[in-house]
């Protein structure tokens, strides 16, 4: 099954899961993440804001920065398809919708950084395969942003245990992440086996 057709499957099955069952294996997906070494030895995390039946991300966010960890959240740039990042001080005063009527700093708030500072990646997806490759959105924004990266920045997936399929159709622009984060498991993306 080709990309575009997995995707429309996959958003359909993601669509029609039930509140309760959402709720619950976001707060499983949270506290895996924030039990993790991963989390705990992050110093600056690039978290998505999510939408549509996403992995929720905004009480990582504010827990997060109540740790005093840094926080940088996406701006899209439909233009070049390119994200670039800007740091969070505080999530409930600094944002409005934007690009995809997605949360996004307003002007006033944008401050821009390099992704050579961040040290953790917190990814969106469609679907992953354990290997770590990704079904997004169709747009390229996150595969042009990992070439950006440090190679020691950590790629950090968040699904929902049906977000997990046996193998993505990769091309050759596709990186992977390092691992995902489901409500059942921690998969390490490297060492799938």
């Amino acid at each position: 099954m080709d990309k575009i057709l997995l995707r429309k499957k996959l958003l359909e099955k993601r669509r029609n899961m039930n509140t309760d069952d959402i709720k619950e294996k976001n707060k499983l997906i949270k506290e895996r993440l924030y039990d993790s070494g991963i989390y705990k030895n992050s110093k600056f995390i690039m978290a998505y804001i999510d939408f549509r039946n996403e992995v929720e991300t905004k009480e990582i966010i504010k827990y997060s920065l109540k740790l005093s960890k840094r926080i940088g959240v996406p701006i899209s740039i439909p233009k070049t398809r390119e994200l670039i990042i800007s740091e969070l001080f505080d999530f409930d005063k600094e944002l409005e919708n934007g690009v995809y009527n997605i949360l996004t700093p307003k002007k006033e708030f944008i401050r821009e950084i390099s992704p050579k500072e961040i040290d953790l990646v917190l990814v969106p997806a469609v679907a992953f395969d354990r290997k770590g490759y990704r079904i997004g959105y169709g747009g390229g924004y996150y595969d042009r942003f990992f070439e950006k990266l440090d190679s020691h920045t950590i790629k950090l997936g968040l699904a929902f245990d049906i977000q997990i399929i046996p193998e993505v159709p990769a091309g050759k622009y596709d990186l992977p992440v390092d691992y995902v984060i489901t409500n059942k498991e921690l998969i390490n993306c490297k060492d799938p086996d």
